[in-house]
């Protein structure tokens, strides 16, 4: 680890974050919520917030893939996506719902502009964010695809989404 120049559990936690918050809605994988995690991680996210009945951390299912990630990523829970979703805009976020959606912009185009506190929805396996997150969203964002299926696995769209949200305001 030393040689990789990581951080330990404790300075990433006094570490500066991106400011981006991740916001699971009703995520059934336990493997999913993980390896979230262990992306949130990897991008050091400000946060990630754990809503309806997605799984939350002890179990060792979630605990396989974030591998220790539970410790270093603030996370909090709620019992619903709506009143994270409030929370976020109240404190000055821009929401993004990751869902394919009339008037979605692609990931490539979007213009964060000035404000810097963003907060992404992922929404679960089968069904995507719900119908209610998408409108207290500001807007949709939809990752560019090009094969026959129409959708990516929640964790890979997670990485996707955080690493152009990485590069904006990191590199």
């Amino acid at each position: 680890m030393d040689e990789l120049q990581r951080l330990s559990p404790d300075e990433f936690k006094a570490a500066e974050k991106t400011p981006v918050v991740v916001i699971l809605e009703n995520i059934r994988s336990m493997h999913n919520v993980g390896s979230v995690f262990r992306t949130c991680d990897g991008f050091r996210v400000e946060k990630l917030l754990l809503c309806g009945f997605t799984p939350k951390p002890p179990h060792r299912d979630i605990h396989k893939t974030a591998l220790g990630a539970t410790e270093s990523v603030n996370w909090e829970s709620y019992e619903n996506a709506s009143d994270a979703i409030a929370e976020l805009k109240k404190e000055g976020y821009t929401v993004y719902a990751i869902e394919q959606a009339h008037q979605s912009m692609m990931l490539h185009e979007i213009d964060t502009g000035t404000n810097h506190k963003i907060a992404v929805i992922f929404g679960n396996e089968a069904e995507g964010v719900s119908n209610e997150s998408i409108a207290a969203a500001d807007a949709c964002i939809e990752i560019p695809q090009a094969g026959s299926k129409h959708s990516f696995n929640i964790s890979v769209a997670a990485g996707i989404v955080l690493w152009e949200l990485f590069k904006r305001t990191n590199l």
